[in-house]
Order: structure tokens, then C-alpha cells, then sequence
């Protein structure tokens, strides 16, 4: 009774603290009262829901309201200062960006959170507990995405004129829940109520047109006609930069239908899906990301998102351009490049090439020689991988069906292309069938999109010095031996604002005094300034209760998300990315499955002397990616078991951590210890998650693939735990592999016949574990190589567990690695491609 007593009481204080503060528009306040002012005036006059009510909800989307006002007037005076000074511009398309809450980003870019903090407790609530009301936007899966966000911060912070272009999906990838049977997968719900960071532009809408038919003129000239039209409609999410005036765009596009293509007569009728049927098309586009492509119709619309991604913004890229010549001045093609860079990133906006080249022959008048000479002058290319399945391939007859002009484009490119080889490089014609970009075997004939984007683009990078070597030396060599300045190397960097300065506040604060500036947040290679203090006994015990800070609040957060209570102390050993075979997620289990066989085997008395372990495992299975799904089962099976065994459950914890994104990302990383970065060797284009690790003062355990190389260079190697295949061993091991030559570790045996024997329940791995048998075959064979790599692999974790134990040397360790991460921040990267790709300048907004 006493306890609801004070609870009302404090309620009712909460709304006589409320009623203090004036309802007033401060758009631009500085004063953490006037903040106050502004937040109760948008929930007042910006109502989102009925009135008098102001729980944390409410008080979230009055407070985003509240900073999107500030936001917007620097957005103006952005976009303003781009539009008199007409600088050359950079826009980024990607199908993916995996943005994260923008509310804790925008107030630490503006540099604004103690006094929003200020304003909210006057309001009766606290600034963290508002944080946490935000939705993930769902707009991205894994890597590729987060690594286009941390660009666009970069690119703001560095005050670069540059936009991104993106999808505005309504459900994203998923969100994933854990039930017994495993991951069940629903649709995500950040825009079932409304996004306040969002802006819609009714006056930004432009056509993209499906299927329909190419016109022949008497002149020559050709037309795209027919079909159906959707209307792409602009919404755009502000991107401030740290502690500056510029804010850059990302433009998101949704697709929407106009009433006269909503046929009454047909509704009237009682013909209800009839008459709306392209309303219901329109809405399919931009439903979610990656929809399954089993199916004619799934690769139809996965063609459609592409396609309306690359229309929609290139039409709005080329409307700029025109805009700023002005209604008096002729419009010169030719210097469309001086004024316009477009990148590519990865393959899914390959149709910006053909686009871009219809757009200014056919809308523009163009010539194809001038037209072509603009396209590879304008459009650069980002390779994320080399695994055979990422590198698209579309069927000509599904590409004829959807985008008729196009396909014409294409063969047009690919014939000249022909022509060229034959006549400057005769020594690759035998070569030429692997080299052309339509590929016409008669079985299923289709367009190659990665050799679309080399053979038209005027830049081509990787994105790890390993990844862009492997390029240069397999993927893409004849490519080379032709256009040797083509290629480049731009390592993945991560923004050092998200991932260190606004997620780890404790370690921030460490780091700002010891090197007595906050410089580092914008010049991370001052990071290296920290290596002379790493043995100073202060700064260590003042790092390791950092650290234990952010341990303590992640255990609060698994207990809160898995029901598993897991103990500070131990050690905290994470892999999070997306599943799939390639990154091993099934040898870290093995691992496990292994480790808990032993402690099993073992007296109390040896137990008590192994270092304490928690296992953390999270990430998503593509929906109808059968093994990662079962890797997904068999960790949560083995959690299941492990973490109700009284024996040993003091010693070891296996716990999957549910739905993935970018908020949980910044739960888990600032609370790790070690983490795994374990894929087969070659396979990991860069990676990015293990930079966010390293640079948070956590050791990785990995093999030398992607960035891991480089991070192990600029850590140090006694810094970094190495296992495994190298990348030029693995062709090898593979062919022996096949020719049954290989002999499995007993350690590795072992722990599959534990699995095999039921220890974990009675679902049937044999499907999962068969994958890792036999010398070749289809799901068979061990492709990549978990067994080869198992001892190398289990004799690091052994070293790990003796460097925990010696505390001092473990914090010295993790200082070193942190102060080894200055080379992977995203403002390096973004700074050599604008320099090195793009040849744009930095453009500030002045102070006035």
C-alpha cells in the first residue's frame, strides 16, 4: 500500500513538474529550460496521440520533435550552401543502410545531451529511458549497411557534399524471435506508428516505369513506352555531422500509385483487388528487404526494388544538375562528371549504368558516344565480396520481360566491349566468354552485374587490402591486365562517434583524460597516444572498471532479453554477424560443445581453475537459409542444456542473443572481452563489426581474413589471438580435401559424436554436421574447412584462457588494442575515397 502511496505520489509530482514549464516553440535553444519549453510545446502542438498524456512514448517523439527542429534549419542552410557554391557532389546508392537510433547520434552530433538530459529530467523523465522508446530503422541486414550509415556520418562530418539514396522498406529484413523451434522470423514494425526523423517531399516525386515495350522513331531515336508506372515519392532523414553546421541527406524513396490508376468503376462493381491492383503492386516494391527470389515472381520484384532504387534517383540526380544551371544557362553534358559522382555500393544498383545511359540518350538526346563517356566518368563500384552467390547474376529472359530498353543498353555494352578486346587485346579473346557481361549458355543465359559494374565504371575498390589483393590476383585479373588504374583498395572504416564516443560513455571519458583532449573523436589516429600509458597501474585499474561497467550493464540486458543470468566476471566472449557458413558461427559451437564435454570430465576441484566463460552468440539466418537456421537451433540447444547444469554452469554459459540490430550491437560490444572474427580465410571481403570490437578495448580470436589482417598489423601480433588456414592455403586443403587426404582432429570428432548422441535433445542435427563430412559432394566436403581449421582453432582458445588470468597483462592487452584502432575509423575511409574515387572537396556551411 505504502509503495502505491509513493508511486502516485511521484506521479503526481512528475505533473506538477510538467506544469511548471511553459508549452513555447524554441526551435533553437540552448538553454536546457527553454529545451523544456520546446519538447512540451511539440507535444502539445504537434500532437501524435490524444492529449494530457506525456509518458515516455509521448515524451520520446515530443523530444525527437524537438531536435529535428534544430536539425531541420542546419538541413536549409546545407543544402542552401550547396546549391550557391556548386561544388561537385557524391551520391551514395545502396540497397541497405543499417542506421540505428538516430535520437542519442543527432543530441551528441549537435553536441546538446547534457542539456536535453537536463531538460528531460525537468520533465520528469530521464534521457536514457527516452533513448530506448526508438525503433531500429529497418533498413538494412548486416554489414554492408552499417558500413554505407557510418559513411553517411563520415561523410557529414567532414563537411563533404553528399547524399545517400535508399529504399524506404515498411517490414525491413525481420525480426527475429527464438522459440524452441528455433528462429521464427515476423515482419519488424519501426513504421507501424511513424518515424519523426523522416520528411516527407510531395514536391520530389518522379516516374519509373515497368515492362511495356521500346519505340523505334524515324530518326533512330528509341522510346520506352507502355507498361506501368509507379511514382517514386522522396522522404528524407536528416544526417547531421559531429559538431558541425552540415547536415547531409539520406533520401529514401517509397513507391506509391496515383488515383487515377485506382479504377472506380471497377471498385464499384464490387472488382475491389482489380481496381487497386497497381496501388497493391506499388506497395509490394518497398514491403521488405530481400524478398525470397525462389520463385519468377520474387525475382521480378527484387529486379523491381533495384530498378526503382537506381530510376528514381538518378532522374532526381540529373533534375539537380539542370536545376543548378538555371533556366537561362545551356545545359553541358560534358561537365556532368565535374559536378556529379555516383557510387555503386556493392551490385544491387548495377541498373544505375544502363539508367543513366537511357536517361541521356533517350530523354536527354545524347549521342551513345557522349552518353557512354559520361556514365563510366560518373560511376564508381564498391566489391563486397567474393563469394560466387553474392556476385548477381540476372536472367536475360526476367530482364527482357521488366526492362526491354535496358536489356537493349546491355547487349549494346556488351558487344562493343567485344569489339575492343578484339581489337586492342587479342590475347584475351579465348578469355572472352568469362570476360563479357551477358553470359547466352543456352541452359539459362543471363547478365553478369559484377562485370557490368567493371566494365562501366571508372573506379572498382575492394574494401580490405586482403579482399582487394584477392581482386586483383582471382576475381577480377584480366580486368587488370586491361585497365591496370582502374583498381584501388579502400578499407572499411566505422564511425569512432557511434561506436566508441556514444556507446561506451565510461571508456570515452577514460580516453579523453589520458590524452587530455576529446580531439580524438574526429582524429582517431591519436588513439596511438594512449600505447605510453598502457603499463601505468592507474590507467589500468581505471579501464578495467570501464570495462566492468559495460559488462555489468550487458549481463542486466541478457537477463532482461533470454531470462539467462550470466556473471560479470567471466569471461565475456562474443560473435555477433550474420549467419551463414562462411563466418563459422558452427566452429565457435563445436568449440563450446567441446569445452563443456571437458569441464563435464572434469573434478570440482580442475573446474575451479579454468577460466570462467560466457559464450555469446547472435545474429540472423536468412529466412530460407536451411543450415544457418539449424546452426541458430543447435546454439540455443546447447544453451538450453549448458546453462541448466548445475555442474558446470558457473564455469561456462552459452546464451544466443535474439534479433540482432544495431542497438543491441551497441549493448554487446562495449561489454566484450574477446571476440570471434573466425571466418574461412579469403572468404570475409573486410568486416566491420571486428574494427567496433578492437576499438573498444576487445580482443579478437580470428583467422588472417579481411580487415583482421590489418587490425593484427596495427594492434600488434601478441595482441591479437591467430588461428587457421591462410587465405593461399585453403585452394590446397580444399583439393585434398576432395582426394581424401584429410585426417580429423579426435578433439573434433568428439565433439560432433556429442551432438550426434543426443546431449542436446532430440531435433536431428545429422543434416548440419553431414555438411562437415565426406570429401565433396553437395553439402558435403566441409567447403570451409571447419574441421582443418578445429585444432588450430581450440589450441588458440587455450591460449586465451591463460592470457585472462593474468589481469594486468589482459588490461594492458585491451589498451593496446584500442589504442591500435586510429587507421579504422570511417572518416579515413570516406576521406580517400573523396579524394582517391570521387575528386569532391569538403564543403562547410559558414558560421554566420
Amino acid at each position: 500500500m505504502a509503495a502505491t502511496m509513493e508511486a502516485n505520489g511521484s506521479a503526481t509530482a512528475k505533473a506538477k513538474i510538467s506544469e511548471k514549464i511553459p508549452a513555447v516553440a524554441h526551435p533553437l535553444a540552448e538553454k536546457s529550460t527553454e529545451i523544456a519549453s520546446n519538447i512540451k510545446y511539440h507535444a502539445e502542438y504537434s500532437p501524435h496521440f490524444s492529449p494530457f498524456k506525456f509518458e515516455l512514448e509521448q515524451a520520446y517523439y515530443a523530444t525527437a520533435d524537438s531536435v529535428r527542429d534544430r536539425l531541420i534549419k542546419q538541413w536549409n542552410e546545407t543544402y542552401s550552401h550547396y546549391h550557391k557554391v556548386n561544388p561537385k557532389q557524391t551520391y551514395y546508392l545502396s540497397m541497405e543502410y543499417l542506421q540505428g537510433r538516430a535520437l542519442t547520434n543527432a543530441v551528441g552530433n549537435l553536441d546538446v545531451q547534457d542539456a536535453y538530459a537536463d531538460a528531460l529530467k525537468q520533465l520528469g523523465h530521464a534521457l536514457e529511458d527516452i533513448v530506448e522508446q526508438e525503433k531500429d530503422a529497418a533498413l538494412g541486414n548486416g554489414g554492408l549497411g552499417r558500413l554505407a550509415s557510418c559513411f553517411l556520418d563520415s561523410m557529414a562530418t567532414l563537411n563533404l557534399p553528399a547524399w545517400g539514396y535508399g529504399l524506404r522498406y515498411r517490414y525491413g529484413l525481420f525480426k527475429q524471435r527464438i522459440t524452441k523451434a528455433g528462429q521464427e522470423e515476423i515482419a519488424e514494425d519501426w513504421l507501424e506508428k511513424f518515424s519523426p526523423w523522416e520528411v516527407v517531399r510531395h514536391d520530389v516525386v518522379f516516374p519509373v516505369r515497368f515492362f511495356g515495350q521500346v519505340e523505334v522513331h524515324p530518326t533512330g531515336s528509341r522510346k520506352w513506352v507502355g507498361g506501368e508506372v509507379i511514382q517514386a515519392v522522396a522522404y528524407d532523414v536528416p544526417i547531421p555531422g559531429y559538431k558541425t553546421k552540415n547536415t547531409n541527406s539520406l533520401r529514401l524513396w517509397e513507391a506509391k500509385a496515383c488515383a487515377e490508376d485506382f479504377n472506380l468503376f471497377q471498385f464499384n462493381d464490387g472488382e475491389y483487388e482489380s481496381a487497386a491492383l497497381l496501388h497493391s503492386r506499388a506497395q509490394q516494391i518497398c514491403a521488405v528487404l530481400y524478398p525470397g527470389d525462389a520463385t519468377e515472381n520474387g525475382k521480378l520484384l527484387r529486379l523491381k526494388q533495384q530498378f526503382f532504387l537506381c530510376s528514381a534517383s538518378l532522374q532526381d540526380i540529373i533534375a539537380r544538375f539542370k536545376e543548378r544551371k538555371g533556366d537561362d544557362n545551356e545545359i553541358m553534358w560534358s561537365e556532368f562528371p565535374s559536378k556529379v559522382a555516383v557510387q555503386l555500393n556493392d551490385t544491387h544498383p548495377t541498373l544505375a549504368i544502363p539508367e543513366l545511359m537511357r536517361l541521356l540518350m533517350d530523354n536527354e538526346g545524347l549521342g551513345w558516344d557522349e552518353a557512354w563517356n559520361i556514365t563510366t566518368s560518373t560511376i564508381a563500384y564498391t566489391n563486397h565480396t567474393v563469394l560466387p552467390e553474392a556476385l548477381e547474376k540476372w536472367s536475360q529472359a526476367v530482364m527482357w520481360k521488366l526492362l526491354p530498353r535496358h536489356m537493349e543498353i546491355i547487349e549494346e555494352i556488351d558487344k562493343r566491349f567485344i569489339a575492343m578486346i578484339k581489337s586492342t587485346r587479342p590475347d584475351l579473346e579465348g578469355k572472352l566468354p568469362g570476360l563479357r557481361v551477358l553470359d547466352n549458355n543456352s541452359q539459362k543465359a543471363v547478365v553478369r552485374m559484377a562485370n557490368l559494374c567493371v566494365v562501366s565504371s571508372h573506379t572498382v575498390n575492394g574494401v580490405a587490402q586482403l579482399h582487394s589483393d584477392i581482386l586483383k590476383a582471382e576475381l577480377f585479373a584480366d580486368y587488370v591486365s586491361i585497365w591496370p588504374g582502374k583498381f584501388q583498395n579502400k578499407t572499411n572504416g566505422i564511425t569512432p562517434r557511434r561506436w566508441l564516443r556514444f556507446c561506451n560513455p565510461e571508456l570515452s571519458h577514460i580516453i579523453t583524460k589520458w590524452l587530455k583532449t576529446d580531439q580524438w573523436v574526429t582524429n582517431l589516429d591519436l588513439l596511438a597516444n594512449l600505447r605510453q600509458f598502457a603499463d601505468n597501474s592507474d590507467l589500468q585499474s581505471e579501464w578495467e572498471l570501464a570495462k566492468l561497467a559495460s559488462k555489468q550493464r550487458l549481463a542486466n540486458y541478457i537477463v532482461q532479453v533470454t531470462g539467462v543470468s550470466i556473471d560479470p566476471n567471466s569471461l565475456f566472449d562474443i560473435q555477433v554477424k550474420r549467419i551463414h557458413e562462411y563466418k563459422r558461427q558452427l566452429l565457435n559451437i563445436l568449440g563450446a560443445v567441446y569445452r563443456y564435454k571437458k569441464l563435464k570430465e572434469m573434478s570440482p576441484e580442475d573446474r575451479k581453475r579454468t577460466t570462467p566463460r560466457t559464450i555469446m552468440i547472435g545474429g540472423k539466418a536468412f529466412a530460407t537459409y536451411t543450415n544457418a537456421k539449424r546452426i541458430v537451433k543447435l546454439v540455443n540447444d546447447v544453451g538450453s542444456v549448458v546453462n541448466n547444469d548445475p555442474e558446470v554452469n558457473s564455469c561456462l554459459k552459452v546464451v544466443f542473443v535474439p534479433n540482432y540490430n544495431v542497438s543491441v550491437a551497441e549493448m554487446l560490444i562495449p561489454g566484450s572481452e574477446l571476440s570471434q572474427h573466425i571466418s574461412t580465410a579469403g572468404m570475409e571481403a573486410s568486416g566491420t563489426s571486428n574494427m567496433k570490437f578492437a576499438l573498444n578495448g576487445c580482443l579478437i580470436i580470428g583467422t588472417l581474413d579481411g580487415a583482421n589482417v590489418e587490425i593484427r598489423e596495427e594492434v600488434g601480433e601478441t595482441n591479437f589471438f591467430l588461428f587457421g588456414a591462410t587465405a593461399d592455403e585453403v585452394p590446397r586443403l580444399r583439393k585434398e580435401r576432395e582426394n581424401g587426404l584429410f585426417k580429423p582432429d579426435p578433439r573434433f570428432e568428439e565433439a560432433k559424436q556429442f551432438i550426434r548422441s543426443g546431449a542436446f535433445g532430440s531435433y536431428d542435427y545429422n543434416p548440419l554436421l553431414e555438411s562437415l563430412e565426406g570429401n565433396s559432394g553437395y553439402g558435403r566436403g566441409d567447403y570451409f574447412l571447419v574441421g582443418c581449421d578445429f585444432p588450430s582453432y581450440m589450441d588458440a582458445q587455450e591460449r586465451v584462457d591463460e592470457a585472462y588470468k593474468d589481469r594486468k597483462r589482459w588490461i594492458k592487452m585491451s589498451i593496446l588494442s584500442t589504442a591500435g584502432s586510429g587507421k579504422f575509423s570511417s572518416d579515413r575511409t570516406i576521406a580517400q575515397y573523396a579524394k582517391e574515387i570521387w575528386n569532391i572537396n569538403e564543403c562547410p556551411v559558414p558560421s554566420v
